[in-house]
Formats: C-alpha cells, sequence, structure tokens
C-alpha cells in the first residue's frame, strides 16, 4: 500500500465550472496521477498488471505513535479483493470531492453531509452508505427556570451555536428553527461558541437565552461536554433525524472490475473483528451496521434540503 501526502490552499467556495473544478483537484492533489496507476489490468511482459484502488482521505492526526485507521482500512480492502490500495491525502472536503470528481482517486469515506453535497452535484456516486440513527440529532435547551418552553418563542432572542461546520451543533437545529418560521440572523440572533461546551458555558453563564447541541451530549450531565446537573436544563425543541451517517463516494468512472470488487469487500472490511485496527471509523458507529450498497441518490435529499436551509457548501466543511 502506497501513501501520499498532499496540501492544497483552502478554498472559499466551491467552483463552478469544469476547468475550474479540475483545476481545484490538481491543487488538492498536485504531483498525484493514480489513475495511471489504476488503468486496469495491463498486460506487461506477459504478466497481468492488478488495478490499484485509491482512496482520498483528510489526515487522522498527529500523532506518530498512533495507528493510522486509513492504513488498517487500505491493508484491510487489499486482503479482501488482492487490489493494491493508495491513499493519498487532501486538504480539506473540497479537495477530496474534486478529486473523486475528477477520476484522480476511486473513492472517499466521509461523513453525511460533505457526501450529500457530493452525490448532490451529480458527478460522484454513492457507493455505500450506512443508516443514521432514528433519533433525533440535535436538541436545543434551556435553563430549567427560563420562560422560554419552545423553539417557538426563540423568536428575538440569542442562540448559542458550536460551530458554522458542525452538523450536530449548526446545521440540523438551523433547520429546526427554520421548520418553525425562524431565520437565522433575521428572527433570532445566532452565536458561535466555538464548541458544544462553550455553548453550554454560554447558557450557564446567561450570555444567551438558549443553546442547541448534540442530543447525545445531554445526557452527559455533570461532563464537560455537558456542564449541568440533571434538572438545570429543559429541552424545548429537537430537530429531525439524519437518514445517512457515513457514505463512501466513489468515481463515475471507476472501473466495472474495481466498484464490483469494492461492493464485495466493503461490507466484509467494516465488521466487529476489525473494530480495533479502524479506530476513529469504528467510533463512527458503523462497525457491524448493514450497509446500503449503490444506494438512489434520494437518500440523501434531506441532508441536502438541511444544507440549504443552513446556506453550507462544501467548502464550508473543513
Amino acid at each position: 500500500m502506497r501513501l501520499h501526502a498532499q496540501t492544497g490552499s483552502r478554498k472559499t467556495a466551491v467552483a463552478t465550472s469544469a476547468l475550474s473544478l479540475v483545476a481545484i483537484a490538481m491543487v488538492a492533489l498536485t504531483g498525484c496521477s493514480p489513475q495511471s496507476a489504476a488503468a486496469g489490468d495491463n498486460a506487461k511482459d506477459g504478466k497481468t498488471e492488478t488495478e490499484t484502488i485509491t482512496i482520498a482521505t483528510l489526515p487522522t492526526g498527529d500523532d506518530p505513535m498512533a495507528v493510522n485507521p486509513i492504513e488498517a482500512l487500505g491493508e484491510l480492502i487489499t486482503a479482501e479483493t488482492g487490489m493494491e490500495v493508495e491513499i493519498v491525502d487532501a486538504p480539506d472536503y473540497l479537495g477530496v470531492v474534486e478529486a473523486v470528481r475528477a477520476d484522480h482517486v476511486d473513492i472517499a469515506l466521509m461523513s453525511a453531509f460533505p457526501s450529500a453535497l457530493a452525490v448532490n452535484t451529480g458527478e460522484v456516486d454513492a457507493l455505500m452508505t450506512w443508516p443514521g440513527s432514528p433519533d433525533p440529532v440535535s436538541t436545543c435547551y434551556v435553563l430549567e427556570d427560563s420562560p422560554i418552553t419552545s423553539v417557538e418563542e426563540l423568536k428575538g432572542k440569542t442562540v448559542a451555536f458550536a460551530d458554522p461546520g458542525s452538523s450536530s451543533g449548526f446545521f440540523m437545529p438551523v433547520h429546526l428553527l427554520d421548520s418553525v418560521g425562524l431565520e437565522r440572523d433575521v428572527d433570532y440572533e445566532a452565536m458561535f461558541t466555538g464548541g458544544h461546551d462553550r455553548s453550554a458555558i454560554a447558557v450557564k453563564e446567561g450570555q444567551v437565552d438558549a443553546a442547541c447541541t448534540a442530543t447525545m451530549l445531554m445526557g452527559m450531565t455533570g461532563t464537560d461536554y455537558f456542564p449541568f446537573e440533571e434538572g438545570e436544563t429543559r429541552a424545548i425543541g429537537t430537530s429531525i433525524p439524519m437518514d445517512v451517517s457515513m457514505a463512501v463516494i466513489a468515481s463515475q468512472k471507476m472501473s466495472d472490475s474495481k466498484r464490483e470488487a469494492l461492493l464485495e469487500a466493503l461490507p466484509k472490511v467494516f465488521v466487529p473483528e476489525n473494530e480495533k485496527q479502524l479506530g476513529v471509523y469504528a467510533e463512527a458507529g458503523i462497525i457491524g451496521v448493514e450497509p446500503t450498497l449503490e444506494p438512489e441518490r434520494s437518500i440523501f435529499q434531506s441532508l441536502v434540503n438541511v444544507a440549504a436551509v443552513a446556506g453550507v457548501d462544501i467548502a464550508d466543511l473543513k
């Protein structure tokens, strides 16, 4: 397995022309031409060259002692397919998506929102998806003694959000407020605190009227993630669930042999016995979960709708 670390400047908006899109991909993956290595089973000196599967990924961390799960993923895919795997680091989600779109790499494993926005371009396929939880992703809450009883009553108030790139701390709750007729920065003031824990502190100190956070954090009372005791806060509204948790996006120009090999191999890779090797991928809750192979584009529509309400595109997802 070969790994390449590349760098590139972060883009502020998704380019619209085909020429610009290709340029972005080339900047994100300068010097990388895996297409030549993955051209297919070619005859050379009487021998057959095995295809190479190329994967674009974001850097997973700087700890030199940590096992890189993308390396483990590559090794597991090689074991299942018999094909060599080449890993290419991209600087951000935009670089990943454009590398797949331009066929510089074959696949990428990404979270729900960047996958949805990528597939929505019509130029990238979803090879495989994992279902999201049926539970609400986000919850908006106030202090127990607040007079506010519903999200509708946040009109004219200040609401804390974690980060403009956060699914549970921004996209989903903004969609919730929009669903009751409240437009951001028109009907209420949005304050970005920089984290779910900081939003909680802002509520605790009376800097905001309410905060919206990941629903799962609401149960972590007395911790840094949710520094309240039981009964100190009260939920006033919850968002819709996310239909997709993670996805493998794929180049539309990938060879049929690689596509078929990956469709057979990937469900065998994300299984409980590989949980330790897959590290952060296992923490995403996709291990042992039945995936959907080659899903319809419509599976992402609710996420595309949420992104549109929040005014988010791929360049915003760092």
